[in-house]
């Protein structure tokens, strides 16, 4: 592939839940394999990144995106707004539960379109501030996050099957 694909980001609706589940684990997969514990990964995706979780996430209120690429609108990424998840959460807060794009993707155009388009959506929503886990020791995810504003205000861990990892939490605010 010598030119960059036609790509375009899309709401996600429940009839999407199998490609979110699908992309939500090939990313999360090519994002920790060689990082996180194999058999643990393969745990976390059946668990977390299941078509029934995805339509529960959607049913409950959560808004999700899809990135899609010519031909045939292939998923190669996604991002999911939520109810706060994490204990740092203060009224007034969404999460920010998943953002991925297949490693060929980033430092594209489509990364920052993404992350605008779920600040638009949170600011429209009337939040206040959007938060995040990350992998502390994800350096690329990290220096994205600071390049779009968001700060760390504390720490957690963060279990992918059955095994304990520290992560970040990144807050941004929304506030004029």
């Amino acid at each position: 592939m010598t030119e960059f694909p036609i790509w375009r980001i899309r709401p996600a609706t429940a009839d999407d839940a199998e490609a979110l589940a699908l992309v939500a684990s090939a990313t999360f997969l090519e994002s920790f394999a060689g990082f996180v514990d194999g058999a643990g990964i393969v745990a976390h995706c059946r668990r977390q990144h299941s078509a029934e979780n995805y339509r529960k996430y959607l049913a409950q209120g959560a808004k999700a995106w899809l990135a899609e690429v010519e031909p045939g609108h292939a998923p190669v990424g996604y991002a999911l707004i939520c109810a706060p998840e994490l204990e740092l959460a203060q009224q007034g807060d969404l999460e920010l539960k998943r953002i991925y794009l297949f490693s060929r993707f980033q430092g594209s155009m489509m990364a920052g379109a993404m992350m605008r388009i779920v600040r638009e959506a949170t600011t429209a929503l009337g939040h206040k501030r959007l938060l995040l886990g990350v992998k502390n020791d994800n350096h690329r995810a990290l220096a994205f996050y600071a390049k779009h504003g968001f700060q760390t205000i504390g720490t957690r861990t963060f279990d992918v099957g059955g095994k304990t990892y520290d992560d970040y939490v990144l807050a941004l605010s929304l506030a004029n």
